[in-house]
């Protein structure tokens, strides 16, 4: 039988076209040859480097779930000192004009309640760019969760933490590029924020019943300004309409989902379209199981407080939302060669795929990973010290591997969380909803639509409103300049933006914010020889490993527990052609045309 498999899938790989060969080493712009874009969650510049360089070093803190010393954090004292933070602004104190002041979140607070992060709350918290309203707008200071261990406070969404908790971000800049003057695309949550990642744009979009998976009749109120096919833009977070993992897994649900209408090009498209390997790798994409027509996706892990928080959140894989590029039954690649290229996951993996592929020396030219829920940061499940323990653990694997010396590591976010910013940011796009109903989120205040009326909203599409809140973004590579601060004016999609340049991709499209985007080349030294020693960090604290010790970290996970047949978890399905109807196909085919070829050859002989 063994044998019987092999020689049919021989024969059925001879007699299938070729793919494109999608190649790693793709001809680029720069001496980057390997793209890593590390996607936390919901975090504002201010929150974790407002006082940056300088940490309180508390004698006597503990980091919050180890219980274990906080990490001292000492500066080299050749740091930038032009940071635009709030102590080198003067605004930790009296000075700073919103109605609480900036306070400082110690080590054992790290999990505290999500803010409010919605499109027109972000709006009202800048306040025509005062910067001064984030407490009546954006705080949180109660957490409604049922989770235990969580840190309240008045006044929450001003609070910040420094390198005692947030170390490895910290020392990341202190050997790597740092960016002070990076924004949002757009006011608003997460899945906008991921969606300009990959397609510079939250225009669209178009409401799918759970159900059929077909456009609803009616736009759900979550598409903003739609037009008469019922596109429109996208300011919230529902769950796409491509991806059996969507609503929780839960087939009852009556949320509607989220798509692009067809033909809507993103950045994978680009590169498929160059042949440039490229995938998404998430926490929890892997099936914990499947029942008779869909994937499920219940693996879970705990944070840093004991709290339980489902690995993979369907809202934040973006390309589930575009058909062309979606895996929806989360099907994992045939073999470790299949990842970056065109086959069965269609370049949607999990994180696991992604160490297999580094392991095994094929690394794709553009890789997205994206952390489980319990390390991506978000507050309310997530915090910064289970988030560095993602950062380090991923980018000491990539150091390590024979990938490194042509790779850039890029550590973006998707939105600000409603955290309080400072800096205001300067509007390139306005925008004039003035709202369908009187809590309507998508609601444009006056900021946005007095911009919109002197700069018309680019291509007329509303909701666009932007940049918003800033956010950290760091670049590390041996091509990075060392402990250098940038202050260029970039966006989320200045990363989208890097791929098109260095890949000689095109841009997406003149309605997409990549072609309004700065380039992220000053964070880059392409003159020098390039620093491809590995700057290795201890998993658990986000200290300089200077013993050698990672300390590496072993999460236990868990199945939530939910019907439907067990999966492996990071066990590839049988490849199709390997399957018993493909073989049974197979050997009905070979022998309808050796019959046929029989026929033939007795009617040529008869006649």
């Amino acid at each position: 039988m063994r044998f019987l498999r092999l020689a049919i899938a021989s024969a059925l790989a001879l007699s299938l076209p070729l793919a494109p060969s999608a190649s790693a080493s793709a001809s680029t712009s720069t001496p980057i040859k390997h793209l890593v874009v590390i996607f936390p969650e919901n975090i504002s510049f201010d929150h974790y480097f407002a006082t940056y360089p300088h940490a309180a070093n508390i004698e006597g803190e503990s980091t919050q779930g180890s219980g274990e010393p906080a990490p001292a954090f000492v500066a080299d004292p050749a740091t930038p000192t032009d940071v635009r933070t709030l102590e080198h602004d003067g605004l930790l104190g009296e000075a700073n004009p919103n109605s609480e002041k900036p306070f400082r979140l110690a080590p054992d607070q790290a999990v505290t309640c999500d803010q409010i992060h919605l499109y027109d709350a972000e709006q009202r918290a800048a306040n025509g760019g005062a910067m001064d309203k984030a407490v009546e707008n954006t705080s949180k200071d109660r957490c409604p969760s049922a989770g235990k261990n969580m840190h309240e406070a008045r006044g929450l969404v001003m609070g910040y933490y420094d390198g005692n908790t947030v170390a490895a971000l910290w020392n990341y800049a202190q050997h790597y590029a740092l960016n002070d003057n990076s924004y949002s695309s757009v006011f608003g949550p997460s899945t906008p924020g991921h969606l300009n990642l990959v397609a510079g744009t939250t225009y669209g979009v178009r409401s799918f019943d759970p159900r059929t998976r077909r456009q609803t009749a009616k736009p759900d109120r979550f598409v903003k300004a739609p037009g008469p096919d019922g596109t429109g833009t996208l300011v919230y977070d529902p769950d796409p309409a491509f991806d059996d993992c969507s609503n929780g897994n839960d087939a009852s649900a009556d949320d509607n989902l989220a798509g692009y209408a067809d033909g809507t090009k993103n950045i994978g498209d680009l590169m498929n379209d160059k042949q440039v390997t490229w995938g998404w790798f998430q926490g929890g994409f892997r099936p914990s199981s499947r029942d008779e027509v869909r994937a499920i996706c219940k693996t879970g892990h705990r944070n840093v407080a004991g709290n339980a928080a489902d690995d993979y959140s369907a809202h934040h894989q973006p390309f589930q939302y575009f058909r062309q590029t979606a895996n929806q039954h989360h099907t994992p690649p045939a073999s470790v060669q299949e990842v970056g290229r065109d086959g069965q996951a269609n370049h949607q993996y999990d994180l696991e795929d992604f160490k297999a592929a580094l392991d095994a020396g094929s690394l794709p030219a553009v890789s997205f990973l994206k952390p489980g829920q319990y390390q991506d940061g978000h507050a309310g499940y997530s915090d910064p010290v289970d988030e560095g323990h993602f950062i380090a653990h991923w980018t000491n694997l990539v150091q390590q591997s024979s990938s490194w010396k042509d790779t850039a590591v890029v550590i973006a976010y998707d939105d600000s969380d409603g955290w309080y910013d400072h800096l205001a940011p300067t509007l390139l796009n306005g925008s004039s909803n003035p709202g369908a109903y009187p809590q309507d989120d998508g609601k444009d205040e006056r900021w946005c639509a007095d911009f919109a009326a002197s700069h018309p909203p680019l291509a007329g599409q509303q909701d666009r409103c932007g940049p918003g809140t800033r956010q950290p973004l760091l670049v590390i590579s041996p091509y990075s300049k060392r402990n250098f601060v940038d202050h260029t004016s970039t966006e989320q999609t200045s990363v989208t933006r890097f791929i098109e340049d260095n890949w000689g991709l095109g841009r997406l499209g003149p309605d997409r914010f990549d072609g309004r985007a700065n380039p992220i080349d000053a964070m880059f030294d392409f003159a020098d020889p390039p620093r491809t020693e590995p700057f290795l960090l201890r998993e658990d604290t986000g200290a300089v490993a200077a013993d050698g010790d990672l300390h590496v970290r072993k999460d236990e996970s868990f199945v939530n527990k939910t019907k439907g047949t067990a999966h492996r978890p990071g066990v590839a399905t049988t490849p199709w052609w390997q399957q018993d109807w493909a073989i049974a196909s197979a050997v009905a085919l070979l022998v309808l045309l050796l019959g046929g070829a029989a026929l033939l050859r007795r009617r040529r002989g008869n006649g």
